[in-house]
């Protein structure tokens, strides 16, 4: 028994030490003013990102929507440690519960109203009912949620975090359209087999 024991904390410990490591390099000191593409062509397109001008003059979307600048859709982040993001809310519509595992989120309220909040380590709820200009910050790491209670209006947020591969963990998504055993998920939130099968067909894709 004890070897087992001792085998599980070693186990442990291999595993929060390679997370840390992981989250330790996600966004490295470069030794270069910037990380040229591989074909090594840089001139000023390379610095610019026109992924955001959907939003000017586009209608609004049905369904709560990220436009994201992240290095995989903006090469020219890769060692700059910020990337970007524009959050649409429809009025009624959420941003799931979810974590960034690599970076802090500082959310702008550009407009309408937002209920946002953040769970800690020790289990308590923050939370706080945003208007247009304010600004909120989620800690990395936790699990943070968005809300438009607004039955009749938008609301429009931008979002900076400090790695260029913030990451995003969507608990609904990782926990129900995963394929993890439904006994565990039924233990896990004290109810049947049924209830947790019925939960993840709203998670299975469309025909």
């Amino acid at each position: 028994m004890a070897s087992n024991t001792s085998s599980l904390k070693f186990f442990s410990l291999l595993i929060s030490s390679l997370a840390i490591v992981q989250m330790a390099i996600a966004d490295p000191d470069i030794l270069t003013d910037f990380v040229a593409p591989p074909n090594g062509t840089v001139d000023a397109n390379f610095f610019t990102f026109t992924g955001m001008r959907v939003l000017v003059g586009d209608a609004e979307p049905k369904n709560f929507t990220v436009l994201k600048a992240t290095m995989a859709e903006f090469p020219a982040l890769n060692g700059q440690s910020v990337s970007y993001a524009v959050l649409e809310f429809p009025s009624g519509t959420t941003n799931p519960p979810h974590t960034h595992p690599r970076s802090a989120e500082l959310l702008f309220l550009v407009g309408g109203t937002l209920e946002v909040g953040f769970v800690d380590t020790k289990n308590n709820l923050f939370t706080q009912t945003l208007k247009a200009g304010d600004l909120f910050v989620f800690p990395k790491g936790l699990v943070h949620f968005q809300y438009n209670p607004d039955s009749q209006n938008p609301a429009l947020a931008i979002s900076s975090f400090g790695s260029a591969s913030a990451g995003t963990v969507s608990i609904p998504t990782t926990l129900f359209a995963t394929n993890i055993d439904d006994n565990v998920l039924a233990l896990s939130f004290k109810t049947d087999v049924p209830t947790i099968q019925k939960l993840k067909a709203g998670f299975a894709p469309k025909p």
